[in-house]
């Protein structure tokens, strides 16, 4: 019986060694009381893939000197057919190196605030941590260059590169920026989201450029240190981008993203203006364009007047396409001598009204802007073509007469195109002071729509865009160079309504939130009498929905104020009839002072609470009648 009773405690022991064994082989091994709950925090594996989540993240990488993390989406197909398996195979690869090297995967999808952290908008994105600071990938997506990567960043010796990025204070700002024959310079503020969202893509873009022969330098300057340098440059936002060459300063107009600011100023660190050799080079502009050429005429690059021109051009070759030519082939072309600019309009905007050219002479004497007041006066034909693409540029002057209909200037179009642009010029001559222009009426359907003239049955409409945001349209009927003067005739002499879309007027509106339609909008928003701060909203924005109980405990706080509204107005549903309430995002608000409603001021600061937007309210307030602290 002893016998028996020993062996099987020898036979438990082995399998409980086996066991034992075996465990060794498990993936992960948790030791856990009935009553403990899971806390999410464990640290899972799939084919040597470690799993990360938003709730074991950041206990798994403190203290881990470096870690590969991918960041993926299930859906995306393309990672699970070539990038994981290859993954895998990276994570059994730095698993046997030593020390060994952690390799981790994160469904961004499902860990959302980890991919909001690290900023993940494509799959899959690569994030090396050294000591839990992200570090970025930029490499080949296989295992070699990945693993070499890897191998490189773990050493104990490794630090970051040095930032390309020039850093500007005080003390070094001005000699920089004169000295350089461009630089891009982005002011910033530490705090600054849209800043921190930049500044790997800034870098990035400094780095490339900084390879480039020559190389393109780019800079910063922390706004809130060197306050008097973003002051001089009217910096009044964050991030702000200046171009600088010789110390001239020039808006950045450009994209936000690593390749975008490479190829932009890759574009703008060449000459604003282009050399034509050819005369046939200006006769096909002038026979197939759709813009005025400009044309600078000199002597050689040493021309002084040569210098001028390029200067003039360096501000407006965002707007403007120029060329530049020293052949006395194409100035004979051009009728015009070594010093002098001529801007001609295409082929198809000749008429007998206005001359196919204009020249300037340009002399010693002749300042930089008088040359662009030249390129602005005459870049427009007496009745061009308005379109998406030069709208910004050609045709922000007001009044603004346009007529719509099928414009086509291609062969088989083009002379009924021709015949309703002719009606168009003979009325146009006649008001000099006005801007006139036909547009293709499918490229301004909404634009019809909101003057009402979508369904009119025409084959020409016409609309009139006037200041302050007005807009006048012509009774459909048939079309006529007669029915069009007597039209411009009418606006001139202050005979037409403008066309407002509007809400209908509430019925009711003397709660402490007053609702502003685009018929009311003069009458309440526009009162001389009263103070108004008034928020442009829309319905469907999130933002706009956290703020209403906010603006709503606003309205009731100031109820007792006579001379002061609190407004708010639906943009997606009203016209705002004045352009200095500008609406560009939602919600968007501003305080209109009671003698200076031409001048209204915009809510710029991100404290839209009830005491933010008092602070605000009160610091511009005119008619306030009692203290802060009495309310």
């Amino acid at each position: 019986m002893r016998k028996v009773a020993l062996l099987l405690i020898v036979l438990l022991g082995v399998a409980h060694f086996a066991t034992v064994s075996r465990c060794e082989d498990v993936i992960h091994v948790k030791l856990k009381r009935p009553d403990d709950e899971d806390d999410g925090a464990e640290v899972k594996e799939e084919n040597g893939v470690l799993i990360l989540t938003d709730s074991n993240y950041d206990t798994f990488i403190e203290g881990k000197d470096t870690v590969l993390v991918e960041f993926y989406a299930p859906w995306y197909s393309q990672r699970k057919f070539t990038f994981a398996p290859e993954y895998e195979r990276i994570a059994q690869t730095l698993k046997d190196n030593d020390p060994p090297i952690p390799v981790a995967k994160v469904d961004a999808t499902v860990a959302s605030e980890l991919a909001k952290r690290f900023e993940v908008s494509g799959y899959p994105t690569i994030k090396i941590l050294k000591k839990g600071e992200p570090v970025d990938y930029d490499g080949e997506r296989t295992e070699k260059a990945i693993v070499d990567r890897m191998k490189e960043v773990a050493q104990p010796d490794w630090k970051p590169p040095p930032e390309v990025t020039l850093v500007l204070t005080k003390d070094n700002f001005d000699e920089t920026v004169n000295k350089a024959d461009i630089i891009l310079v982005e002011f910033y503020a530490p705090w600054c989201g849209h800043c921190k969202r930049l500044a790997p893509e800034y870098e990035k873009a400094a780095k490339e450029l900084s390879q480039r022969s020559p190389p393109i330098p780019l800079a910063k300057v922390d706004a809130t240190v060197e306050n008097d340098i973003a002051t001089r440059f009217g910096v009044t936002g964050y991030p702000t981008l200046k171009i600088f060459r010789k110390g001239k300063v020039f808006d950045y107009n450009g994209p936000r993203e690593k390749y975008g600011i490479v190829d932009y100023m890759s574009e703008q660190a060449g000459p604003p203006t282009k050399q034509v050799q050819a005369v046939k080079q200006v006769q096909e502009l002038i026979k197939d364009g759709d813009d005025a050429i400009i044309v600078g005429i000199f002597s050689s690059e040493q021309d002084a007047a040569y210098e001028i021109f390029l200067e003039a051009c360096n501000t407006l070759r965002e707007d403007f396409t120029f060329r530049h030519s020293f052949s006395s082939e194409v100035a004979k072309l051009l009728k015009a001598k070594p010093g002098q600019v001529v801007i001609v309009q295409p082929e198809k905007f000749h008429s007998k009204y206005e001359p196919a050219s204009h020249t300037l002479t340009v002399k010693d004497s002749t300042s930089v802007s008088e040359v662009q007041e030249f390129f602005k006066k005459h870049v427009i034909p007496l009745v061009g073509q308005r379109k998406p693409s030069n709208d910004a540029k050609r045709y922000t002057k007001r009044p603004l007469v346009v007529v719509y209909y099928g414009v086509d200037f291609s062969f088989d179009y083009k002379k009924a195109t021709q015949y309703w642009r002719s009606k168009v010029l003979e009325v146009a001559k006649d008001f000099p002071e006005y801007t006139f222009a036909i547009a293709d009426e499918e490229d301004y359907s909404e634009e019809l729509k909101s003057l009402g003239l979508s369904e009119s049955g025409e084959e020409v409409n016409v609309g009139l865009l006037a200041e302050g945001n007005k807009k006048f349209a012509m009774e459909p009927e048939e079309f006529q160079s007669e029915v069009l003067h007597d039209f411009v005739m009418a606006f001139k002499k202050g005979k037409l309504k403008p066309i407002i879309k509007s809400q209908p007027v509430p019925k009711s509106n003397k709660g402490p939130v007053k609702v502003v339609v685009g018929k009311t909008f003069d009458e309440i928003v526009m009162d001389t009498q009263k103070d108004v701060l008034i928020e442009f909203y829309a319905p469907w924005c999130g933002h706009c929905k956290k703020l209403e109980p906010d603006y709503l405990a606003l309205g009731k706080k100031y109820k007792g104020e006579k001379n002061l509204v609190i407004a708010k107005m639906d943009s997606t549903a009203n016209d705002v009839p004045n352009e200095s309430y500008k609406v560009e995002g939602f919600p968007t608000i501003y305080f209109a002072p009671s003698n200076s409603k031409q001048s209204p001021v915009k809510f710029e600061g991100g404290d839209r609470t009830v005491e933010g937007l008092s602070k605000f309210l009160e610091k511009h307030a005119t008619k306030l009648s009692q203290k802060r602290d009495e309310l």
